[in-house]
């Protein structure tokens, strides 16, 4: 929990303080100054230094009463001891900007270890090292500006990366978005991400907290824990959008299933936002854009109407919009007769509007207040820019004005910042936010009106034999599970699997006969990928190509025994899971076999799943068609197969030890899915 008095302290003790504003220790000076902090500071520094309206101290032990927060501009070294003495005054709260500790090889990491113990075992707070500060209403603790001006209904941002949180906040101001707190976490060595969100959940006021927030995060070391409270905060009303950085998708290991070769550190992160309701952002640039949708609208609908005078644009725009499964909906003829005769000749109404270069402020307002009263339409989008030739003071003055007064929520592109930089600079004064591109605002609004779509839902714990499963689990070795194992696991999961029987000599295929039906499976035991070794041999009708096909596979390098099943026909399905650290299981689903690995038609989220991810994932398919029927075929049962992937979310769950699990291929007719090909690997730990 963050304490007081890093919220709000009495006094401020900056040391390494300086005269010198190029300094950390100079800059965070001014800008407790500056920004009218109304506490005590304390400059310390060995050598006087004088700074009006802050106390010049030389040791700690010469400050005159208990301290609240100490900010520390020191090299990483001194830090130990100075902090030692800080606590011993009764400091709280820590801001340690100083580099060179986990960041700077194994003596940093060990120095980092001793502050951290320190810190915690004085009951403190710590943010840091190597961070450029905090900002809130009471104090701007950075060295660094710009500073925004404190809005307490504005973005809090949360950075692991100090630079990239000015760059964050040096483009967004230009956009007209606001601030509140600013937390730069850095090295985030006792206070994390995932201990934001817990206090900013804890202590939410519905009526008086920041809604929006911003993460730039270079570490998630609690996924739980921040799934928890980001859940909970979306759940309260928030939105939240997150850049994770550090991820590679040369970083996917190599893998022994096919599950493991989909799974890459950027998916995880996918799968763990998705699952929080959390918008995922590639750049400084997109999270932005996502930030300035929040502070332009609550919601964001499927059908937008695009009013502009300029033709490229609204192409661009609706592309952006369309290739991310939104709507430009059309509007007939019939329906916007009136409002063309409002509009000059040549104007289009059709969606998108284009009212053309001579199109003025009173026509724009007709537009906007035609599609404010059209059910087609959820929002819209206004772009106009300016040529040079006139002034576009009015339009924009007419655009803040409907934005005041309209239902649908209204998202302003204004791409002159040369042209129009003082009508634009007019317009940000009344409290809105621009977009200065049309296509990063397309994406934006997709990303946004996506998350919303696929955020978790409660997870289902479908009834399954938990000894059996467990038995199995705690018997088995670390590696594969033997195929009778598997077998007795799929059955204690509620898993179908196709009719199958383990034949390691001639002599037990006489059992085919009385317990499969021909046509049948024959499927080498022992190599892991069967088919590179050619040993899976389909369509087998009778018994003497059966035995032939039984001394044909038991002669390949490694077989000890034939798998034979019932020939199953159908579409080829897949699911599968992987364990990811602390994260968790990540579950994937899609259609199977050599569409698996050439198409990557998969879809997947992290366990436990419900109903509701689940049918959300099977409906992201390209090959979600197949499921209603196409061209003749035959449709498939939907519901098995998410029954299938929810006890294989649940069957992780219970059994952590399951470290990867193939279910690849699973075959579906109309009737029936089951699998015909199951690999589980484990490992105790």
């Amino acid at each position: 929990m963050l304490s007081i008095q890093l919220l709000n302290p009495k006094n401020i003790v900056i040391v390494g303080a300086s005269e010198n504003t190029a300094k950390p220790g100079g800059k965070i000076l001014q800008n407790l100054l500056d920004h009218n902090y109304s506490g005590t500071i304390y400059a310390l520094n060995k050598k006087e230094i004088k700074v009006p309206n802050a106390v010049h101290v030389y040791e700690v032990e010469d400050i005159p009463e208990q301290i609240d927060l100490g900010i520390l501009a020191i090299p990483a070294v001194a830090c130990i001891n100075v902090a030692k003495e800080m606590i011993a005054k009764g400091a709280k709260a820590f801001i340690v900007f100083s580099a060179g500790f986990s960041e700077a090889g194994e003596q940093g990491i060990s120095l980092e270890k001793e502050l951290v113990q320190l810190i915690n075992d004085a009951g403190a707070t710590l943010i840091g090292p190597n961070c450029i500060g905090v900002i809130n209403e009471t104090y701007k603790g950075v060295f660094t500006s710009p500073i925004p001006e404190y809005d307490p209904k504005g973005c809090e941002l949360i950075s692991s990366s100090g630079a990239t949180a000015v760059f964050i906040m040096e483009k967004a101001i230009l956009n007209g978005l606001r601030f509140s707190n600013i937390y730069s976490i850095g090295n985030a060595a006792q206070t994390g991400v995932e201990d934001i969100l817990e206090f900013m959940d804890d202590t939410f006021d519905p009526d008086k907290s920041p809604k929006v927030k911003l993460l730039y995060l270079e570490s998630i070391k609690y996924p739980y824990k921040f799934l928890r409270h980001a859940t909970s905060l979306i759940k309260k009303g928030c939105k939240i959008a997150a850049i994770k950085s550090g991820y590679s998708e040369a970083g996917g290991r190599a893998a022994s299933s096919h599950t493991g070769a989909l799974a890459t550190s950027d998916t995880v992160i996918r799968a763990l936002f998705k699952k929080a309701g959390v918008v995922y952002c590639s750049g400084r640039e997109e999270l932005i854009a996502v930030a300035s949708v929040f502070q332009t609208s609550t919601d964001v609908g499927k059908n937008f109407a695009i009013i502009t005078h300029a033709g490229g644009s609204a192409v661009m725009l609706t592309d952006a919009l369309s290739s991310g499964g939104l709507n430009v909906p059309e509007l007939t003829q019939e329906e916007t007769s009136e409002l063309l005769k409002k509009l000059n000749p040549g104007s289009s109404a059709a969606n998108p509007i284009d009212f053309l270069a001579t199109g003025n402020a009173e026509q724009l307002g007709e537009i906007i207040d035609f599609c404010d009263k059209n059910p087609k339409i959820d929002g819209m989008i206004v772009v106009f820019g300016s040529s040079g030739l006139f002034n576009v003071r009015d339009v924009y003055n007419m655009l803040e004005k409907k934005m005041n007064a309209c239902d649908l929520p209204i998202y302003p592109v204004l791409p002159s910042p040369v042209n129009a930089k003082e009508e634009i600079k007019t317009f940000l004064h009344s409290g809105h936010v621009i977009f200065p591109d049309e296509v990063t605002l397309g994406k934006a609004l997709v990303q946004v009106h996506h998350t919303k779509l696929t955020a978790g839902g409660k997870p289902d714990m479908p009834l399954m034999d938990l000894i059996s499963i467990r038995e199995i689990i705690n018997s088995a070795k670390d590696g594969f599970l033997n195929t009778t194992d598997t077998e007795k696991l799929m059955d204690a999961a509620g898993i179908p699997v196709a009719k199958q029987l383990i034949c390691s000599q001639g002599e037990d295929l006489q059992q085919i006969s009385t317990n499969i039906k021909f046509p049948i499976v024959m499927k080498v035991i022992g190599p892991v990928h069967k088919t590179e070794v050619h040993g899976v041999r389909l369509n087998i009708h009778d018994k003497e190509t059966m035995k032939s096909t039984f001394d044909d596979l038991m002669q390949i390098p490694s077989a000890t025994g034939v798998l034979v099943q019932e020939m199953i026909s159908g579409e080829e399905l897949y699911a599968g899971t992987i364990k990811q650290g602390d994260f968790g299981h990540l579950i994937f689903c899609g259609f199977g076999g050599i569409f698996l690995e050439i198409l990557n038609d998969t879809s997947y989220a992290l366990a436990p799943l419900g109903e509701t991810e689940v049918a959300q994932m099977i409906r992201s398919l390209k090959g979600y068609p197949l499921f209603h029927g196409f061209r003749g075929r035959p449709k498939l049962p939907k519901e098995k197969f998410m029954d299938i992937v929810i006890r294989l979310a649940a069957l992780v769950y219970l059994a952590p030890e399951i470290s990867e699990a193939d279910l690849n291929p699973l075959i579906a007719n109309e009737h029936e899915v089951k699998a015909v090909d199951v690999r589980v690997f484990i490992k105790h730990s």
